[in-house]
């Protein structure tokens, strides 16, 4: 079986090929902007380009059975539809919660005929380096709705996952949720930053201009798209599932040790 891994330098999709290889593949392709940046593993073929840049995407796609298509909305519907006339058997695509914003990477990928897979995960664990700055610099967190509540996804249990996916049979046609095992607060997210720091860190709710003001700073034109979401989430906890232990055998990674992995963004 041969596997395309596009975005292979993304935050995923390198995750992705190392988790290929432990998982026995032995024929993987990784798409790449910068492959001397990748550092990619010397058994794995690969070629430079971009899902971004459908002209790069035929000579990656020769001889693909399965294509792990990274999230880039604007050329999705371009790269699904090559991968189709490249006779691709499954295209297993990053997407998110049914309905948001990423719905576009699945109606694309269901469009072009192909067998799919999506996998569906929610927030990253990986976007508490929006605290690192301020956690860097002292013990305090200022931020906004602090009562939000998620179960935030560590990107290795996603990258485990599309491993599994792609190298098993059994999945043709099916979404899989996934999230970390349990549901915390934003204010519990700091708090176990602070835990697994060996810290007491404090999480500040900022009025919603003041937040705004901030993020601005950050995010830029994404602020107030960000902040209302965070806004329009109150009272919407999002309920952990079980997804990433059933198919990987493992439970997935919890706050505390993702952080204590990741500790040198916060210190």
């Amino acid at each position: 079986m041969k596997v395309l891994v596009t975005g292979a330098t993304g935050n995923v999709g390198r995750l992705l090929v190392d988790e290929l290889l432990a998982q026995g593949a032995s024929d993987v392709r990784a798409l790449t902007v910068d492959p001397d940046k990748a550092a990619l593993p010397p058994s794995v073929e690969v070629v430079q380009g971009f899902v971004g840049r459908p002209s790069t995407l035929p000579a990656a796609l020769r001889s693909v059975d399965v294509m792990y298509l990274a999230p880039h909305i604007p050329t999705a519907a371009a790269a699904c539809r090559l991968a189709a006339e490249a006779g691709v058997q499954r295209i297993v695509d990053l997407a998110g919660a049914k309905g948001d914003h990423w719905q576009a990477i699945e109606d694309a990928v269901e469009a072009s005929g192909v067998p799919w897979t999506h996998l569906e995960p929610g927030e990253f664990m990986a976007n508490a380096d929006l605290w690192a700055p301020q956690i860097r610099a002292g013990d305090e967190v200022r931020d906004a709705y602090g009562s939000v509540a998620n179960a935030a996804i560590a990107q290795e249990d996603i990258a485990a996952v599309a491993a599994h996916v792609i190298l098993t049979e059994g999945h043709e046609g099916k979404s899989y949720e996934l999230t970390g095992p349990t549901t915390l607060t934003r204010r519990e997210k700091v708090a176990a930053i602070g835990q697994a720091l060996g810290r007491d860190l404090a999480y500040i709710d900022l009025p919603y201009d003041e937040a705004l003001t901030q993020f601005q700073k950050t995010m830029g034109e994404y602020a107030k798209w960000y902040l209302d979401g965070l806004a329009a989430s109150v009272g919407h906890p999002q309920q952990a599932v079980p997804t990433v232990a059933r198919l990987t055998g493992r439970p997935a990674m919890t706050y505390e040790e993702w952080t204590r992995r990741h500790q040198d963004i916060f210190r």
